[in-house]
């Protein structure tokens, strides 16, 4: 089971969501998207908050109204965190996270420590808890089908950019031989077949000559 939250209309239109415990969290971590923004109360128990940015997006383009959505919520999902002021949240792209076969299940490590961020949680906002709490969904998901969906569609696409780009490139060669064959032609018709009025002059007879060859 999947908890998703939609961020306050003011920090956009964005998703954020949760797994139920540590296998879901499992699944989360071996399934995400290049997208998503992973968070978790540093050095306490919580829950592992994702916030799934849009295509093309980064950690730099997180709001600070939507990086409070994402802090708030995870800290209220924190047995120990939610109770104690002046915590400490980290957050950084799924990407980083790093699963070892040595690791408990839910449990992760980061490729690159400094591609991690830290952000301080001074306390709970109540007003803004409850306002993602209200927009709370569950769904049960196939996070593995979902994710291989995704990319089969990926594939789809970029294999259709491939065709369409080599069509273009195809047209281009196309266009560059015939361009070509044109300048030949219009060379051959100046070099070869044409006739200037100076050559005529100089090999036609003229009016009187013919004339007086009639004669």
């Amino acid at each position: 089971m999947v908890f998703y939250f939609k961020a306050r209309p003011e920090a956009g239109d964005y998703t954020i969501f949760m797994g139920l415990d540590k296998y879901e969290n499992e699944e989360l971590i071996n399934y995400g998207f290049p997208e998503d923004i992973w968070f978790h109360v540093d050095k306490m128990s919580s829950a592992h908050v994702y916030l799934r940015l849009q295509k093309g997006q980064t950690i730099d383009d997180i709001s600070e109204r939507l990086l409070e959505d994402c802090i708030q919520l995870v800290k209220a999902n924190s047995i120990q965190g939610n109770k104690v002021n002046n915590i400490d949240v980290v957050y950084t792209p799924w990407f980083n996270l790093r699963k070892t076969p040595s690791m408990d299940v839910g449990q992760v490590g980061f490729h690159n420590s400094k591609m991690v961020r830290t952000v301080s949680v001074e306390k709970r906002i109540n007003e803004i808890v409850n306002m993602l709490n209200r927009t709370k969904v569950e769904r049960k998901l196939d996070l593995k089908a979902e994710r291989e969906a995704v990319n089969a569609a990926e594939r789809a696409e970029r294999k259709q950019h491939l065709r369409e780009k080599k069509r273009g490139e195809e047209l281009e060669r196309l266009e560059k031989e015939r361009q070509a064959e044109i300048r030949s032609y219009k060379g051959l018709m100046v070099s070869e077949k044409m006739t200037s009025n100076k050559q005529i002059a100089e090999t036609s007879k003229s009016f009187q000559e013919l004339e007086e060859d009639f004669m």
